[in-house]
């Protein structure tokens, strides 16, 4: 067995899906702002729908924009999914 199998052996034996997304679990982020494709996984839909809220300021959040980046802030993306 090689070292990534062994990682997704021991991530199953811990419960944890068998699939990396590389992302960092919502309950153990600590940054306060997250990027585009970030905040579109953890809502659940494609980054280009929150381009769009973004664009149009018609979604359930607001980001910040950072040198011209979108920065959707965690703490709002918390209370979305708890609504």
């Amino acid at each position: 067995m090689n070292q990534q199998q062994q990682g997704v052996a021991q991530r199953e034996h811990e419960g944890h899906s068998s699939q990396w997304t590389g992302f960092t679990s919502l309950e153990l982020e600590r940054r306060t702002h997250v990027d585009t494709a970030c905040a579109a996984y953890h809502l659940g839909r494609k980054p280009q729908t929150l381009r769009v809220w973004a664009s149009s300021e018609t979604g359930p959040l607001r980001p910040v924009r950072v040198n011209g980046r979108l920065a959707w802030p965690v703490a709002e993306i918390r209370r979305v999914l708890r609504a």
